[in-house]
């Protein structure tokens, strides 16, 4: 059964979600969900905070148990597998999460976290990991966080330790790559140098990448396609200036939402509307009022 769920390291794989439901206990959370992860494509899940995002994210990790529906692992050039039934260490080998909150390891430096990444290329021994030095500088350059390799992680600021984690999944090395709100806690330039970065791993290194987000225009910039998620369901999907609706916004987020086209860049960009904004429109502005 085990060999069945193998595949060749180094093949592009994508990941796909059909028809998940998901619980806490005995109260369904996420109900019937679907998702697509393609090689090269990001996917951004928005929605208000509890509407499913970070569990159904976790889900396809491996990390929140399914209550039913699939979760395959989809190689560019073979047939799908079943992700659930994989051994854990060849299912890291091509998905990785970064979770919003991690530990902070006391007595461990910066290089020594990132290597943690590879643990899917090491047996129980610690087996040689002939790529494994390559793959943590790497990944330490990419992050920018290669002069502080010799430093503790305790020393670290919280945006020096979201960068810390990052480089250890992209040391992981893997063809698929989920991100739970992965600019927490980091400052304008990291910002912007996390979302490039993000960018270029799917569209220079053909990751598929899947990315919470609270920003909706940070969303529209960044993916593919967003996906809005409502109450653990799945309002809207699409590209950014059709899923991001504002009347659909306004009914989602439970408040006047505007939408207008930046004449700059051509992007979506919302706008919520609270009691002391203004009211009147921007040009080109598509205002709704729940």
């Amino acid at each position: 059964m085990i060999e069945q769920t193998v595949i060749e390291q180094g093949k592009q794989a994508g990941l796909k979600a059909h028809d998940l439901v998901l619980r806490y206990g005995d109260r369904d959370v996420v109900h019937g969900a679907g998702l697509v992860l393609e090689p090269g494509r990001i996917v951004a899940l928005v929605g208000p905070n509890g509407s499913g995002k970070s569990t159904l994210l976790r889900a396809l990790a491996r990390l929140h148990a399914t209550s039913s529906g699939s979760v395959t692992v989809s190689p560019s050039d073979g047939d799908a597998v079943d992700a659930l039934m994989m051994k854990r260490s060849d299912f890291a080998r091509h998905v990785t999460l970064l979770s919003q909150s991690r530990p902070v390891p006391h007595g461990l430096s910066v290089r020594d976290v990132v290597e943690f990444g590879r643990h899917p290329y090491r047996g129980r021994w610690r087996a040689a990991d002939p790529e494994g030095a390559a793959a943590v500088e790497r990944a330490m350059l990419l992050t920018g966080v290669g002069d502080l390799a010799g430093r503790g992680v305790h020393e670290l600021s919280g945006g020096q330790l979201q960068r810390v984690w990052l480089a250890s999944c992209l040391a992981q090395d893997t063809s698929v790559l989920l991100l739970d709100e992965p600019t927490n806690h980091l400052d304008l330039r990291y910002k912007v140098e996390i979302f490039d970065l993000v960018f270029d791993l799917a569209r220079v290194h053909g990751v598929a990448i899947g990315v919470v987000l609270h920003d909706l225009d940070e969303a529209a910039a960044l993916a593919d396609q967003v996906v809005v998620l409502s109450e653990g369901r799945i309002a809207a999907a699409g590209p950014a200036h059709e899923a991001l609706d504002a009347a659909l916004l306004s009914e989602v987020y439970s408040i006047p939402i505007v939408t207008h086209t930046d004449p700059l860049t051509g992007r979506l960009r919302t706008r919520a509307v609270g009691r002391h904004s203004e009211t009147q429109p921007l040009n080109n502005e598509r205002t709704t009022r729940p």
